[in-house]
């Protein structure tokens, strides 16, 4: 705070950016009610597509990384194998 030239006030002050002042009366708002739509349950054939297509994108998911995974061990176990014959 020294260096920033400037210390705390020992006591708070008013806001006046906050205050009311008497040249701005407040407006009032208009409000309206309309009726909405009540919700809807989620059909049971789009919850039972949601669980099929998750478990078809996890097993896809995990088949990739499986396979990516192991052609990296793969590799690194060949590569540490040719040294020791080195």
């Amino acid at each position: 705070m020294i260096a920033a030239g400037w210390r705390k006030p020992a006591r708070a002050a008013a806001a006046f950016t906050r205050e009311r002042r008497s040249s701005r009366a407040p407006t009032p708002v208009a409000l309206a009610e309309i009726p909405t739509r009540l919700h809807r349950r989620t059909p049971i054939w789009r919850k039972l597509w949601a669980l099929v297509a998750g478990s078809a994108l996890a097993v896809v998911t995990g088949a990739v990384l499986a396979t990516l995974i192991s052609f990296g061990v793969a590799y690194s176990v060949y590569t540490l194998t040719q040294m020791l014959k080195s």
